[in-house]
């Protein structure tokens, strides 16, 4: 799982993985030990590596001792990571611009389409792009499809989509080039909340379909 560990700067390693799915459950796992909380001051999902931040004081070299190795199994959900949240509920109306051209590429029907995403569970793998924006794997992976191949320049949010292995939700209108199959009323990024933002690494999510 591991591939590689590089020091980033002098307070921080930078582990590369092979996929999110390995970035997952390595986060999972890292922020369910006690003992890597005595020693890391932050843990920072990306799309294929895990930023660790030594705390004030600690040596970086000390990080490397709970960086698992290759040979370390580590099977998903065996960490504490947010242990004992229910899983965030996401109310969809799945008529999106693009549901056909998804069922067209994956060979299933629209309401095959609709019934493999929300009968998945799906996990912040990590954020980006935009505020709120949140990455999420774990998904059918017969609804792995490619990004468009020409963006569209303006995307509502709400917009639910797909791209390759990824699911997520634009918290804004922006451009973009995701395949969209739905669209949610839910507020991704709220600065009037406590945590801004509804989906943060390592929360698990489900879609529930809604009539538009």
């Amino acid at each position: 799982m591991i591939l590689t560990v590089h020091p980033y700067g002098d307070r921080a390693l930078l582990v590369e993985l092979a996929d999110a799915e390995a970035v997952v459950v390595l986060t999972d796992h890292l922020r369910g030990e006690e003992a890597v909380g005595e020693l890391v001051a932050d843990v920072v999902p990306a799309a294929r590596s895990v930023l660790l931040v030594a705390r004030a004081g600690v040596a970086v070299e000390r990080l490397r001792g709970v960086v698992p190795d290759e040979k370390h199994h580590i099977s998903p959900g065996s960490g504490a990571f947010r242990q004992g949240l229910p899983p965030v509920a996401i109310p969809v109306t799945y008529d999106g611009p693009d549901l056909a051209e998804v069922a067209e590429l994956t060979g299933l029907s629209d309401s095959e389409v609709v019934e493999a995403h929300v009968g998945s569970e799906w996990r912040v793998a990590f954020g980006g792009f935009a505020p709120g924006f949140a990455y999420l794997v774990g998904g059918d992976t017969r609804l792995q499809v490619p990004r468009r191949e020409t963006p569209r320049t303006r995307v509502p949010a709400g917009s639910v989509g797909l791209a390759g292995e990824f699911s997520g939700i634009y918290p804004r209108e922006s451009p973009g080039g995701w395949r969209l199959i739905g669209r949610t009323d839910a507020v991704l990024w709220d600065l009037a909340r406590d945590e801004p933002a509804l989906l943060t690494a390592g929360a698990t999510v489900r879609f529930e379909a809604v009539d538009g």
